[in-house]
């Protein structure tokens, strides 16, 4: 399977690359009512959302083109969870409004009646992906002309998770997988001081990436397939995890002061 992953792409395809980072970040894909998760790391519901976004594509009209992308991704920076925890009430003191709706779409109001919501949801704060999404070349090169000029304002999975910049990493002729294990770490400042300060300035670091694969091992039921406000449908995609090592980008790598040799079980055998 490996091999597959790494076998050269299409001549008319190509890779793009994006930085996912920001403040804050949240990749729900089983989010309902009053409790909405995020996902370790972007949904690829989320980065065609973004694209689509970018690309001018109203929620209303078919997906088109985006339908047939393929996605990775790479964990540079894994963040921390953050819950937000806050109540919910009317200002002029009614009874908060429920799901149902009226014969003439107007949403009743709670009975018993309710005067405070609870609401809890998750986010990733200060965590960096690198994204790669893979297609036909004139519809990535459209897309990453449209990430630096979007037509509609750019989120992280929420429309409060604004990303930071740069967004866009450039364009590659590789494999997903070849083009994420080439792309140097983008880990943000404290990140790589604090690796330094326990590792020295290495010349690669290793890092979790995640792949579609037609036999892997997990399952994600985040494939987009309509982001109709009404009609809103995803399907399942099969992804494996992998270890690679990564350039770091650090100038002049050295090895750390401490450093020793690795330990090796069976030197003292002869193996």
């Amino acid at each position: 399977m490996e091999d597959e992953l790494m076998a050269g792409p299409d001549p008319v395809q190509a890779v793009l690359l994006l930085r996912l980072a920001g403040p804050m970040q949240s990749w729900g894909d089983q989010s309902v009512f009053n409790r909405r998760d995020t996902r370790p790391q972007p949904t690829k519901s989320g980065v065609i959302g973004l694209l689509a976004a970018a690309a001018g594509h109203p929620r209303e009209e078919p997906l088109g083109d985006l339908l047939g992308l393929t996605m990775g991704v790479r964990v540079d920076q894994e963040g921390t969870l953050l819950r937000d925890y806050h109540t919910v009430s009317d200002y002029q003191d009614r009874p908060l409004p429920q799901a149902a709706v009226s014969a003439k779409g107007i949403q009743k109001p709670t009975s018993p009646a309710k005067y405070t919501h609870v609401t809890q949801r998750f986010y990733l704060q200060d965590a960096v992906f690198v994204a790669a999404i893979a297609g036909p070349a004139p519809l990535v090169h459209s897309l990453a002309n449209a990430v630096t000029h979007p037509a509609f304002p750019l989120a992280l999975g929420r429309r409060s998770c604004v990303p930071s910049q740069p967004i866009l990493l450039g364009i590659k002729n590789d494999s997903i997988l070849e083009a994420l294990t080439s792309q140097p770490w983008q880990a943000g400042g404290r990140a790589r001081d604090a690796f330094e300060r326990r590792h020295g300035r290495l010349a690669r670091i290793d890092l979790m990436v995640t792949v579609e694969a037609a036999d892997g091992d997990q399952v994600l039921h985040d494939e987009p397939v309509s982001f109709h406000p009404r009609d809103r449908r995803y399907a399942t995609r099969r992804v494996t995890h992998l270890w690679r090592s990564i350039p770091t980008g650090f100038p002049d790598p050295v090895p750390p002061a401490d450093a020793s040799p690795a330990h090796d079980p069976f030197a003292l055998l002869g193996w």
